[in-house]
């Protein structure tokens, strides 16, 4: 179930260089999704939603390939097996958007909707799709907490939950309240932090556990 009033068109051309980008893997790899990725709900729809993630950007051939956030790289596969162990997500995640997978008062969306050159958004495209952003927040009538994945994705929420970022800095495993739902940080969970090991299985799963822990109650 989605609802487009707060998402993207298909040929959204608020960010040119985004778009323009886009174009030209729609040329390239025609059948891939290559469009803003719509916030993947729960098959209960959105006024089931307690818990949001919020990430960076969809990934070239992760996301943007495939239409779902956190589908078809690494960090899909961390975040998913993640959510299926706490009990937000069932199913069997195979990385593709027609699996069996389903949300579990949960809801993904990304920060940036468009796949970004390099996946690096520039200040004014991460401003710009703030406006999808923050509805996209306010469209959760029983949201209680967010978890966000990495230092932009965790500013722009702080952002368009009307906080300060100087007073609500990202650090992982950081918990703050800001506009009234609570905010969770991580490092994102992307191929290269857990290369570096900035990011680790058990960190990641350290933070969901605290996440967890909060929605029970």
């Amino acid at each position: 179930m989605q609802t487009t009033a707060v998402e993207p068109s298909r040929d959204c051309s608020l960010c040119p260089r985004l778009h323009d980008f886009i174009a030209l893997w729609r040329e390239r790899e025609p059948s891939w999704f290559n469009a803003p990725v719509p916030t993947f709900l729960p098959p209960e729809g959105e006024d089931a939603v307690r818990f949001l993630i919020v990430g960076l950007a969809p990934g070239l051939r992760g996301a943007n390939r495939t239409g779902r956030p956190f589908t078809g790289d690494y960090a899909g596969d961390l975040l998913y097996e993640t959510l299926i162990r706490f009990g937000l997500a069932r199913g069997r995640f195979e990385a593709r958007p027609d699996d069996s997978l389903e949300l579990i008062q949960t809801a993904i969306t990304n920060a940036v909707r468009c796949v970004p050159p390099e996946n690096k958004p520039v200040g004014a495209e991460i401003n710009t799709c703030r406006t999808f952003l923050k509805p996209t927040i306010g469209r959760f009538k029983n949201l209680q907490a967010v978890l966000t994945l990495g230092t932009i994705a965790h500013q722009s929420t702080v952002r368009a939950l009307g906080g300060r970022v100087a007073a609500h800095p990202f650090r992982h495993g950081g918990r703050q309240e800001i506009g009234g739902v609570t905010v969770f940080s991580s490092y994102h969970c992307s191929r290269y932090n857990t290369n570096t090991g900035r990011l680790t299985t058990e960190m990641f799963v350290s933070v969901f556990s605290e996440v967890a822990e909060f929605l029970a109650k």
